[in-house]
């Protein structure tokens, strides 16, 4: 059976993932904008939940992957604190300039872990040579990359995603990820051969508020307060038993 991981914005969300039978999650913040490292707080409570691999994504804002020494040292930061508080794993990235993978970042961010299993996002869909970059990631001990094949969606990069897998050849998980649900999941794991997949499976949430206050946008322009993302516990369900 393969591996499906969950990206989770809140409890809630996690939750879910878990009740659907999902074996990680991938917890975020702000994921409207690919996500970025979450609370302590949050961190703290969502280990308590038993039964799933907790990894959490540390990315100190939007944007693209080019990091200066602060947000470096903010980024180690953030993963001691994952540590000390009990995640199993982080998700981390980041490149050059030139688009090649940072890896003397990277390999301090590694180092910061201690230990602990390191995922490399899809900063790896914005490098210049992903099969050079394949390599070094495997050189400096990443475990897995969650990556679209370089393309808008994972169905759409099939073809890179499984020479990718081919090169890995069981030296490195490769992860689809990006436009994956129940009805394509188990295509992309076939046509990939990769044994782990990565799914936001989220449905819109109505707010609980009774006094709603129309015109103002705390985020986005226009964009509506009342409304939230959710993990969708049924759309776990029927991606778990997809790929089973």
């Amino acid at each position: 059976m393969a591996i499906l991981e969950i990206c989770a914005g809140s409890v809630e969300s996690a939750i879910a993932a878990r009740d659907g039978g999902a074996a990680r999650i991938e917890l975020c913040a702000a994921l409207e904008i690919g996500g970025t490292t979450p609370s302590a707080g949050l961190i703290a409570e969502v280990r308590k939940i038993e039964g799933i691999v907790l990894n959490v994504i540390i990315r100190p804002r939007g944007g693209d992957f080019l990091h200066n020494e602060h947000e470096a040292a903010c980024m180690e930061q953030d993963i001691r604190t994952c540590r000390q508080l009990g995640a199993d794993g982080v998700v981390i990235g980041a490149l050059t300039a030139e688009g090649d993978i940072d890896t003397a970042l990277c390999k301090r961010l590694i180092d910061a872990a201690d230990g602990m299993s390191i995922t490399f996002h899809r900063a790896f869909d914005m490098c210049r040579d992903p099969k050079r970059a394949l390599e070094e990631l495997i050189a400096i001990g990443c475990d897995r990359v969650l990556t679209s094949g370089q393309a808008a969606t994972a169905e759409a990069g099939l073809p890179l995603l499984k020479e990718l897998v081919q090169q890995a050849a069981g030296r490195i998980s490769i992860m689809p990820g990006c436009g994956v649900n129940s009805g394509n999941a188990a295509r992309i794991l076939q046509a990939t051969g990769a044994v782990e997949i990565h799914a936001s499976a989220r449905k819109s949430v109505g707010s609980g508020m009774l006094f709603r206050h129309s015109g103002v946008s705390m985020g986005t322009p226009g964009s509506d307060e009342y409304e939230r993302k959710e993990t969708d516990v049924d759309e776990v369900k029927l991606i778990v038993r997809s790929i089973s």
